[in-house]
């Protein structure tokens, strides 16, 4: 198997594949691009990486679980258009499994992790030569409380900051070096002190750069500079990430953004609205944000996938 650099793309209903780097050309700036997959309109590429084909890619569920391939197993479709096959397909999910997050590895180093948050609050940190030994119906990620689901796993470096937003409008932000690593069969902390009926909806590993973009379920949107959400300690109540009211309906994703990024905004119609950040007011900490898409009767926003800077070039 050669190790060669190939483009992994996946579409927002879970179709994944593999192209060759040098299938995709090299252009000046303001070219035309080419044609790299084809979806139905109401599918679009929700995550784009570049990997080696000797690399790893791990699988974390709602169910607190982790699968992984090896990029050379995923399909590399002979039409370069094509949207490849269906990740249900390739690995042994259970009936009431769903994908929530993808991470590329290139080796399970020495000083890095997985941390994972749950939708009740929980933060764990596992190191990541815990997730070596895969098998194929998969390996425990995370204990999980009753009624509680994975939400997000990202990668950190024992340093990094975490930011979780909540669906009734609050945020903490804390420094990873206060959730200790444990093993992969273990429940993790406390990352946030949630009110009842609360839950959380989002977790960003920050960096200094940009904005905290906050979106809620009737259109309504802002940014927010990140130095507005000071550092706090882990397993508190947080502060307000926005203020959230029946017109503005609760929040469903907070993202952290560069004003060149894009956002595709996803509603429970099949409907997508791509928008420039830059075009998205500035706003403090505690306000609501402006309409960001008008919404049909019944419509509600269901997602939101941030497209860095560049990714078109």
């Amino acid at each position: 198997i050669p190790d060669e650099e190939v483009i992994i793309t996946i579409t927002n209903h879970g179709y994944i594949k593999r192209t060759p780097l040098k299938a995709y050309r090299n252009q000046r700036r303001g070219g035309k691009g080419r044609s790299g997959i084809t979806t139905k309109t109401e599918d679009f590429v929700k995550d784009i990486f570049l990997a080696s084909t000797k690399d790893y890619l791990l699988f974390f569920t709602n169910k607190g679980k982790v699968y992984w391939l090896k990029v050379y197993e995923l399909p590399q479709p002979l039409n370069i258009n094509s949207k490849g096959r269906a990740i249900v397909n390739l690995i042994n999910l259970q009936s009431d499994e769903k994908i929530l997050s993808i991470l590329p590895v290139s080796n399970f180093e020495e000083n890095k992790y997985v941390t994972i948050a749950t939708k009740k609050g929980i933060v764990k940190k596992t190191e990541l030569k815990a997730f070596s030994n895969p098998r194929s119906n998969g390996i425990i990620a995370i204990i999980l409380e009753e009624n509680d689901e994975l939400l997000s796993a990202k990668l950190t470096n024992g340093n990094n900051e975490i930011f979780l937003g909540t669906y009734k409008g609050n945020c903490i932000r804390f420094n990873e070096n206060e959730v200790r690593p444990t093993g992969r069969a273990s429940r993790g902390v406390i990352g946030i002190r949630l009110e009842k009926d609360d839950k959380v909806v989002t977790m960003e590993i920050l960096n200094d750069k940009g904005d905290i973009l906050s979106v809620t379920e009737n259109g309504y949107g802002k940014r927010t500079s990140i130095s507005e959400y000071r550092l706090q300690n882990r397993g508190g109540k947080g502060i307000k990430l926005a203020n959230i009211t029946e017109k503005s309906g609760p929040i469903v994703e907070a993202l952290q953004v560069e004003e060149e990024d894009e956002i595709i905004i996803s509603s429970n119609k099949g409907r997508f609205i791509r928008i420039n950040v830059k075009e998205i007011r500035k706003a403090g900490r505690v306000t609501t944000g402006v309409k960001l898409v008008n919404l049909d009767t019944n419509e509600k926003i269901v997602g939101i996938t941030r497209i860095p800077k560049n990714d078109d070039e």
